[in-house]
């Protein structure tokens, strides 16, 4: 299993629009192939960033699956007048045994 990390930084008073883009674009990470579960959380020190957490079955699920798909460009019609900027994203793999071991028998 993969765990994306995108911190999203928005334009400044937009929060309240970009919440209301954002509980519309989720529906269209959740279709995506090889989509696990996802969590958006808003930064207590800095409101106008945010954390997207994101697990995917693999890398490719996300990088060529989703991005290379329709999904992907609603989501960033959605939402991504709102960045103020590129979001910065990183992929980290799990080095629990379970993990591992469930990750390996799905595929």
């Amino acid at each position: 299993m993969i765990f994306e990390v995108a911190q999203i930084r928005i334009k400044t008073g937009q929060a309240a629009a970009f919440e209301a883009a954002y509980r519309q674009a989720q529906q269209q990470l959740a279709a995506a192939e090889g989509y696990i579960a996802h969590e958006l959380r808003r930064c207590l020190e800095q409101p106008d960033q945010y954390l997207l957490l994101v697990h995917w079955r693999r890398l490719e699920d996300h990088t060529v699956g989703f991005r290379g798909s329709p999904h992907f460009q609603e989501w960033r019609r959605l939402i991504g007048p709102f960045f103020d900027g590129p979001p910065s994203v990183v992929h980290y793999q799990s080095l629990d045994e379970h993990e591992l071991g469930a990750a390996d028998r799905a595929g």
